[in-house]
Order: structure tokens, then sequence, then C-alpha cells
């Protein structure tokens, strides 16, 4: 008789748990490489009428579209007494006369994707089921391996994170739901991966078994062009029609909508979005990933470690390079992993970019460069490491463009590059600063040597190539000791208060000084491009040698509601003339947009036990808040999204929303509110509640 299977039991439960991945599927075998799992084979008759094509039986594993054994994508292993934990390898666990329980061994260097497992025998091919195959940090032969669990429990398993933003100053989080384990995530971070090598012409699922090759398809896949891609990053036109980068709460619906749009770009990106959905897909694939802000970032230099600024003699800010500028802040991955394909020391942390940023060979990704390798000038190593320290080392020299167009450098207005590089702590939703992973302390003497470093090998490649690719740092400009100026202001405002100013301007020249001051506040997009001049005021004055001036000043909010911009960031410049016609330059950023929203928990709250949330809603204008929607977001508290039409909130007033909910999960719980008016737009609060078992 031919063999014949009446079931296959693939013990989803058992595996999945095993695995952990039973919050991806309760439904699917999902499975991480390099660690076995059980399957359950009842055969339609007793065992011993197929026993001489048992014994001769074996198990055939495979994947992607052209399955080879040449490149790994297929495998055919015996049936043995013996497990062999380096290569696809089956053992008979438990035999029975009706069923054979069967332990399978992954590699832990086998490619990841969508597997078919089939028993064949003489006449007979029978097939058993399918299943997922996973990076494994659990696994110490994965590349990908990690070893504490708490960081696992992080940049793996945890949906639920927060991205920073703002200015250095003023560091603010926004809430974001990474929805990494929702069920239909996996199957189209697998059909990413088959849009990007089809697009990069790779050698497709063979590529797979490599935690770097998987990292640079998805980042090359996210950001592609105005045409391909997930998100546009700056794109217009037609194909970048949707919710602006603010309105989304999270990573699920962005790449629903673009699997809904057939794999086309969904609307346009900003660098945390991109980061923020980079993260969700290589977290679902196994892949440790966290997300990370740094602040006053040099982008598109080309690996040049100078960037320059421009302003008019009244402080309007212009934009005369079109590429390389100061952004307030920028965000990318990291993502953990052994580099194979380097000396060990690289392994660790690799930075990966998906914003495209300007090469040698055009725009493209950056990455995975080893964090490593950027902290000690390895400029050399692969891939883009000299992109990522030319971004936080270059020095950035501030020009005062005259009316006759020639350029002027501003005196005092020197600004430094990389600062206060911050991602979320492990298990909370504290700010860890990660600068010292990437730069070594300013002015130490280890910083020196570094940059010391760096500088020869750029010297050796200006000698080596005819078009060079890096750039010294200009000589910089001895700051004159003539007059000095400060300025400061508030870090953060709330919305609807006027900006604090206070100028200092003392003079150390030796001899009376006349001088000509220009305060000036204008709207800042965070990739260092001004939206609009709000406001400026001059004084003229007259200063004694060694006598200081102090100056208060008051911006009205209702000079710049009209045009913050979606980043509400602000440059605030003073920029005084002497009578030599020396120029220096002052400038600070702040931020305005601390949320009016809060969030209130009873004391006491246990699973399956109905409970109630409180959302406050201030309004700190002058004029009414009108059209007023909030949207409650919260896995395992509230079973989708739901939105609440408030209507009009009046000035200075508070308007309070009560949620009803049930929690249907145990364990810290985060429920964020998401406000839409026509006055203000995309502002969030969250608060993490602790919920008991039942």
């Amino acid at each position: 008789t031919g063999l014949s299977i009446k079931k296959c039991d693939l013990k989803i439960t058992t595996n999945n748990s095993n695995h952990h991945t039973e919050e991806i599927s309760t439904e699917r075998l999902m499975l991480r490489r390099g660690q076995p799992f059980a399957i359950t084979v009842h055969f339609s008759a007793p065992v011993h009428s197929y026993l001489q094509q048992l014994k001769r039986a074996s198990l055939t594993v495979q994947t992607g579209p052209h399955p080879s054994k040449a490149d790994g994508t297929q495998a055919e292993f015996s049936i043995s007494s013996l497990a062999e934990p380096q290569q696809w390898s089956a053992v008979l666990e438990e035999q029975d006369p009706w069923f054979w329980t069967i332990s399978v061994n992954t590699p832990a260097r086998a490619p990841i994707g969508h597997y078919t497992l089939t028993l064949r025998a003489p006449r007979a091919d029978c097939h058993l089921g399918s299943f997922t195959l996973l990076f494994n940090p659990w696994c110490q032969g994965d590349e990908v391996f990690l070893a504490n669990e708490a960081q696992r429990q992080e940049y793996v398993l945890n949906q639920e994170g927060v991205i920073y933003w703002g200015t250095e100053n003023a560091v603010l989080a926004q809430p974001w739901d990474f929805s990494q384990l929702e069920k239909d995530i996996v199957d189209i971070c697998f059909m990413l991966l088959d849009v990007g090598e089809r697009r990069r012409r790779d050698k497709g699922s063979a590529q797979r078994q490599s935690p770097v090759a998987v990292c640079r398809t998805v980042a090359a896949v996210l950001d592609w062009d105005e045409f391909r891609g997930i998100l546009a990053e700056g794109g217009t036109g037609p194909c970048c029609a949707g919710p602006p980068p603010a309105a989304w709460l999270g990573s699920r619906a962005i790449l629903q909508r673009w699997l809904a749009a057939q794999c086309k770009p969904v609307g346009s990106g900003q660098c945390w979005l991109l980061a923020a959905v980079l993260c969700s897909v290589l977290r679902c694939l196994g892949i440790p990933t966290r997300v990370v802000t740094g602040f006053t970032w040099a982008h598109d230099t080309n690996s040049s470690l100078s960037v320059d600024e421009y302003y008019s003699e009244d402080g309007t800010m212009l934009t005369r390079d079109s590429s390389a500028r100061v952004w307030s802040f920028h965000v990318w991955n990291e993502c953990w992993m052994a580099r194979a394909d380097l000396s060990p020391e690289y392994s660790g942390w690799q930075a990966l970019d998906a914003t495209y940023q300007v090469k040698d060979k055009g725009r493209s990704f950056c990455g995975p460069a080893p964090v490593k390798a950027i902290k000690e000038g390895d400029t050399e190593v692969n891939y883009d490491v000299r992109n990522f320290f030319a971004a936080i080392n270059a020095k950035c020299q501030v020009w005062i463009q005259k009316a006759d167009d020639t350029l002027r450098p501003a005196l005092g207005g020197t600004k430094y590059i990389g600062n206060n590089i911050s991602t979320k702590g492990v298990g909370s939703d504290r700010c860890e600063d990660v600068t010292h992973h990437y730069k070594h302390p300013e002015g130490s003497l280890q910083e020196k040597e570094v940059l010391d470093k760096a500088y020869r090998k750029i010297k050796q490649l200006e000698t080596s190539s005819s078009q060079a690719e890096f750039s010294l740092i200009p000589p910089a400009h001895e700051d004159p000791v003539n007059l000095s100026i400060q300025l400061q202001s508030k870090s953060c405002l709330m919305l609807g208060q006027d900006i604090p100013l206070s100028i200092a301007v003392s003079n150390h020249s030796g001899a009376e000084k006349v001088a000509h001051l220009v305060l000036g506040a204008q709207s800042l997009h965070y990739r260092g491009v001004p939206i609009a001049q709000l406001w400026k005021e001059e004084f003229h004055f007259t200063l004694r040698n060694n006598e200081a001036s102090s100056l208060q000043v008051s911006v009205p909010y209702s000079l710049y509601r009209g045009e913050l911009g979606e980043n509400k960031l602000l440059r605030l410049t003073a920029v005084l003339r002497d009578e030599d016609s020396s120029m220096y330059l002052a400038q600070e950023e702040i931020s305005v947009s601390e949320s009016p929203l809060t969030i209130e928990f009873p004391e006491a709250m246990a699973q399956y036990q109905p409970s109630t949330a409180k959302i406050s809603l201030l309004n700190p204008l002058t004029e009414p808040l009108e059209q007023c929607v909030v949207a409650v977001t919260g896995r395992g508290l509230i079973h989708r999204q739901r939105k609440y039409r408030l209507g009009s909130v009046q000035p200075h007033s508070t308007h309070q929303l009560q949620i009803l909910f049930t929690p249907t999960r145990a364990g810290p719980r985060r429920l964020t509110a998401h406000l839409t008016c026509r006055q203000l737009h995309n502002l969030n609060s969250c608060k993490t509640v602790d919920i008991a078992a039942a």
C-alpha cells in the first residue's frame, strides 16, 4: 500500500510559545531559526503497514520561487535518531502504532521566509504543512543573537515605543505603535522583501540568511523614490497624496495601506516616520532594532566634514545651499547583529538610515554601519561609516550674506554637530542618552585622536582619488574679543504662550562702540529649511568700554501662530554689527509643542474588569478650539481605534472625556490620545498603566 497520512499536527500553540511568536499567530506555525520544533504525523493505517517506505523516508523543506539546495533554499534530510544542530535534521521522538512525533531542527543560518514541509517516501510525497521562519535573537548561533532577555523583550517583542524629536535642549516624545506582531504584518514584511529583491536584482531568497542583506533590502524599499517604495521622503505630487506624516499613529496602517495600493507609496515621509516603519519591519523579522534620534545633524554633506549656514544681515536664514544643511534633529535605526563580513570588534549595534542621502554614486540609504566604527573614525568600514561620521562630527560655519552678495563669517556663530543622541530606555519610556556610543567626550584626548585618524584617512583618499570622497574641516575663524552677544529663551513653550527673549551684549574692545542689533524669529522645518519670517525688531545703542547691556523682548503668540509649521520649531536670531562692520550672531532653537491633553487612570485596574479613563483637553489659547476630534488607541485596553468628536472648547477651559473600556491583557498597557482640531494638528499624549492579571 502507498504511504497515506491522515493528518499532521504542527503543534502550533506549543511551538509558537517556545519560539516567542505566539503573539504573531495562534493559527499558523511561526518559527525562529536555529531552534527545533515538534510535529506529530498521524498515519491512515498502522505504522507497520508502511514500515519499508518509512525506512527510506525523508523530510524536504523549501522556500522562495526557485528553491535550490545550492543556495540553501531547499533541503532534504532523513529522519534519524540523532539531531545535527548545525543543519536541517529530524529525530524520531515518539513512536506509536498510528503516529510518529518528530523533532525538526533548523540551522541558525537558514534563510528566513515562508516554507513548505513535505514527507517524501518511495511512490509518495505527502505535504505536511507550511511554516514561517524568522531570525532568532534567542539562539547563540544566529548572527542576531542578543544575550540580554530584557533587551530582547524591548527590541524584538515590544510593540509600543517612543520616538524623540524637538531640539537638543527640549527633547520631546512622540508615542508610536510599531504593531510588528500583528497577524497581517509578517506577510506584508515578506512581500516587502520580495519587492526589494526584484528591484535590487538580488539573489532573492538566498540573501535572506544574512541580516545585513535583509536590512539593506528593507531600507532600500522603504524610501525608494517618489514612484516606488512605501514612503516618498519629502515627496510631492499625486503619488504622495495621503495623510501628512504627523497624522500617522503607528506602522500598521502605513504597511496595510501600501499593500492595498499595490505596493505604491502611500504618502510623503519624514525621517522619523521612515525609521519607525523600518523598526517595525525588522523587529517583525526577528532583528533586534531600536529608533535613535540625534540633534543637530549635518545632512547631505556627501561625507564632507564641513557644512555652512547662511543668514542675511537682518538675521533671516537663507537657503543658499539646496542640499547640505544642518537638520534640527534626525532619526535613524540601530540593529543588533554580528558582522560576519567584518572583524569581530564591529559586531553589535549597527546604524541603519532609510532616509536617502547624497553619496558618491547618487542618493541612497546608509548602513548598516557599525556604531563602534563610527565612534573610532574607521571611515573605510562598510557600510557608509564615513557618511555617519561626517553627519555627527562636521563643523558648521555660519555666514552673513551682505547686500552686495559677498559673504562674511558670523563671529561667534560656529555650531557643533551631533548632540544628545537618544533612544527609548529598556522597559520604560525613559529617554536614554547614547551619544557616548557614537562619540568620545567633547574636547577629550580620545576625540582628538579619532578626528586626527579620520583626517589622515581623508588625506589618503584625496591623494589616491581624483575626486575626493571626504572634505576636510576648514580652518576655524578666530572669534575676536571686541564684542560678544548672548541670546536666551525658553527651550520649550506651551501653545499660546508669548516667546520671551533675553539678550546680553558686552564690549571688550577697549573703546566705545556704536552697535546695531537685529532680532528675528523664523518658523523652521526640521530639515533646516526656513518656512516664514515671523517677527523682526531693530535696536541701536552705544556701549562704553567694558560695558554690558541687556535687553528683554517678548514675541506675541499672535505673530507666530499662523505659520508655525508641522514640526512647531522656531529659530531665534540676534545679529550684531559694530561700526567696523564686524558681524556677530547668536541663535536659539525652540519648540512649541506641549500637549494640552492629559490622561488619568484609576489607582487599580484588573484584566477583564470594566474600567474608566479620564482624558482632559485644556485649551491654552485665547480663542475657541473648533472641530476637536480625539482618537484613542490602546492595545489590550480597547478594541480598535475610537474617535470622539468634542465640538468646540472655549478659551482657557477644560473639556473632560470619560473612556469606558475593559482590559483584555495584563501587564503594562499604554493608552494614547491623539488630538486634531481646526487650530491645532496632531498633538499626542500617552500614559502607561499596569493591569493586574485576572
